[in-house]
């Protein structure tokens, strides 16, 4: 076993300061799946036991757990280890080993699930990013900023609104919006791409999670966000975003008595109109909102019950004989 505990781990790339494996925990599983911890972290090497025909190994490992804790600026602070060893006989064959590694950033918390697994009303969305390269979704820590709209203040002023959001907590149909002053000298182009930033935010997701304790590696599990841009018909117009209505679609997963609530669709759309013509010297206001709406699209639930049994009786010919 002390061949998992020996691996040299570099604080930082190019650098001679190594960070020694510490064991944090031994677990001995015996044939009948009972676990049982051991108070030492001593290193125990595999021993063969013969009881009759059956031969049986003791303290073979199965399960290998790593978990390194780095800083912010990206060096590996601690290394842990856990190892689960089990007893095996030659009955158990072929054996079966685990190894996994966790990463975990220094001074930070783990981040709450949004239900376990179907969503819980009042929890936010799990969303995030997929990148070009690589195999995982891209999360922010704070499950409260993954996906989030334009909050309302008492000023409305959307040119003051920059950077004030609310996340989208599943179940809740939300309305917010503030309040655009154009006078003659807007430009159009320039207000649009203000608003259209202010509608989306810093980082708009790209994948939103179906359930409450998806998995970021699970990424053809995830439901993508399809974002619509709608504007208006008028020709050589410059079009200006005025609304961001983003509707999901949920349905009852599982079980009848315990349903569990799974997100299977996601749509954003832009609405854009085209850009109103101000008088020198006049002021337009404009109304910028953004409308989160969520939809049961769940099946009837239908009571199911078992058809009757036939009778497939066949009687011989002579069954009533002598009385037919």
């Amino acid at each position: 076993m002390a061949y998992y505990s020996s691996p040299k781990i570099l604080r930082v790339p190019d650098s001679i300061t190594e960070v020694p494996i510490t064991v944090q925990s031994i677990v001995i599983q015996s044939l009948n799946k009972s676990l049982t911890r051991l108070e030492g972290t001593d290193m125990l090497r595999p021993a063969l036991v013969e009881a009759g025909a059956v031969k049986v190994c003791t303290k073979v490992v199965l399960e290998v757990k790593y978990s390194l804790t780095y800083t912010d600026a990206g060096e590996i602070a601690k290394a842990h280890l856990s190892v689960l060893l089990g007893t095996i006989s030659n009955a158990v064959v072929p054996l079966q080993q685990t190894f996994e590694i966790h990463f975990i950033q220094q001074s930070t918390k783990p981040v709450p699930l949004s239900g376990n697994p179907g969503y819980v009303v009042g929890l936010p969305l799990a969303a995030g990013f997929r990148p070009p390269v690589g195999s995982g979704i891209i999360q922010t820590m704070s499950r409260y900023g993954q996906f989030t709209v334009l909050r309302s203040t008492a000023e409305q002023d959307c040119l003051a609104m920059e950077g004030i959001r609310t996340p989208v907590l599943f179940g809740y149909n939300m309305q917010s919006g503030c309040k655009l002053r154009l006078t003659s000298a807007t430009t159009c182009l320039l207000v649009a791409e203000k608003v259209k930033s202010l509608l989306r935010g810093q980082g708009f997701p790209e994948f939103v999670a179906p359930f409450g304790n998806s998995r970021a590696q699970d990424v053809l599990d995830w439901v993508p966000v399809h974002f619509v841009t709608q504007a208006s018909h008028v020709k050589d117009s410059c079009q200006l975003p005025v609304a961001l209505v983003i509707e999901v679609k949920w349905t009852k997963y599982g079980s009848l008595l315990n349903p569990q609530a799974k997100i299977v669709n996601v749509t954003a759309n832009l609405i854009s109109s085209s850009f109103p013509e101000t008088n020198s010297g006049n002021e337009r206001t404009i109304f910028i909102f953004t409308a989160v709406t969520f939809v049961d699209v769940s099946a009837p639930a239908e009571a199911g019950f078992r058809a009757r049994p036939t009778i497939n009786a066949k009687l011989p010919f002579n069954f009533f004989f002598p009385f037919v």
